[in-house]
């Protein structure tokens, strides 16, 4: 694990697929070990998921930066209204646990730099056409084979359709997609977050996770996308292009 020093997680902006895969294994590393470890240890990894997500982000550039802050705010306003709010999931030990916040960073990184790999971008068109295709069959299979029809991630599938058909970064839509599939179907088989049987006060059906999950992520990402530029020039208008605070006039 050596490549998840700071200076290790530096030097991986430059090989975007082993960052992808760095984070697929510090994911990994933390669910195992964080059922072991009650709130104390759900602490101890939200604080060095925000290191590593701090040392990710310290060497990219400006604008990259501000899309990562503006991820981290929608997708915690997301947890607070999905999780707390409207009761679509919970984690484990009930709450949000610190490492989400910082992991939605984390995620939207993995995403943003797969995209930009160049295997990715050679074969742009073939891994968009990839995660239709996986988007369409998880759909099919959650309607059909699981022990309770997967109505609402079918719903849900159709909106993340529509974002790698449509959306305006099809190939970052398409890395999410992988990379969220993989998180997901690991998460809730370690039991750190479950997804409710049925959409609350709608009775709708749903998988844990259901089959159209990306979506919300994806949404996550086309928001930041816009916000993130804003963020940018308020950071630039208060602070300058060095980061020292403006003297007032």
């Amino acid at each position: 694990m050596g490549t998840l020093t700071p200076g290790g997680i530096r030097r991986l902006r430059h090989h975007p697929a082993a960052f992808t895969l760095a984070m697929l294994a510090y994911v990994g590393v933390a669910f195992a070990v964080e059922p072991w470890f009650g709130r104390s240890g759900e602490l101890a990894i939200g604080i060095t998921t925000w290191l590593v997500l701090l040392a990710a982000v310290r060497s990219s550039p400006p604008s990259e930066r501000a899309q990562v802050g503006a991820v981290v705010l929608i997708a915690t306003a997301g947890e607070i209204l999905g999780s707390l709010i409207l009761g679509l999931y919970e984690y484990r030990r009930g709450g949000i646990p610190a490492f989400v916040p910082p992991g939605h960073g984390l995620v939207y990184l993995a995403g943003c730099r797969l995209a930009r790999s160049p295997a990715v971008r050679a074969h742009a068109r073939a891994v968009v056409r990839l995660a239709i295709a996986v988007t369409a069959g998880w759909a099919v299979a959650g309607l059909s084979l699981g022990s309770r029809p997967d109505v609402a991630g079918a719903l849900a599938a159709a909106a993340l359709l529509a974002f790698l058909i449509r959306g305006r970064e099809p190939a970052l839509f398409a890395s999410m997609l992988l990379f969220v599939a993989v998180l997901e179907l690991y998460g809730t088989a370690m039991g750190t977050w479950q997804w409710a049987a049925q959409l609350p006060g709608l009775h709708i059906p749903q998988a844990n996770p259901p089959s159209g999950v990306a979506a919300g992520y994806c949404a996550f990402d086309a928001l930041a996308l816009r916000l993130g530029p804003r963020l940018q020039r308020v950071r630039l208008r208060r602070f300058g292009a060095l980061g020292r605070p403006r003297a007032a006039n």
